[in-house]
């Protein structure tokens, strides 16, 4: 009986079209209507769909401003007693008295939030704060000191 072995290697050494068939059939980008997305002009509506329906919006849409913030805000209710604990425990947070101190730039935040409810009495330095996020924090026996990015932390 007749045994037949894959051969290991696979590829088409010496096979100057790797399976193509002619040297001519697979030549240049004329056999695929073009590079890319190109083609799916007129003629090839169907094909423009594929893109469409993935939510990709064909072509150059506004601009990106150059002198654009980026906002990491973090909002009050992040800081539970368990996570405050966390934090000191990692050292990313100090007890002054009854009161823990977290400076939210260190966290890699700099705006405060006033989402959600806080029990823990914070002394919190961010570089910018919502009114309701300062008055839960204050309302939970806390403050709230704003900064401006590259100066020291001042009280208000």
């Amino acid at each position: 009986m007749v045994t037949y072995k894959r051969k290991k290697v696979t590829k088409y050494r010496g096979g100057s079209t790797h399976g193509g068939g002619a040297r001519k059939k697979r030549r240049g980008a004329g056999s695929r209507g073009g590079r890319g997305n190109a083609g799916s002009g007129k003629r090839a509506g169907h094909m423009k769909m594929k893109y469409v329906k993935a939510g990709h919006i064909l072509g150059k849409h506004g601009f990106t401003s150059k002198s654009r913030t980026v906002v990491k805000a973090v909002n009050v209710g992040y800081f539970t007693s368990s996570r405050v604990a966390k934090l000191v425990t990692q050292g990313k947070a100090h007890k002054e008295g009854n009161v823990y101190a977290i400076n939210l730039a260190e966290l890699g935040f700099n705006k405060l939030l006033g989402t959600g409810t806080t029990s823990v009495k914070l002394k919190l330095t961010v570089e910018s704060c919502s009114a309701s996020a300062q008055e839960k924090v204050s309302e939970a026996g806390g403050e709230v000191i704003t900064a401006s990015p590259g100066s020291a932390p001042a009280a208000e």
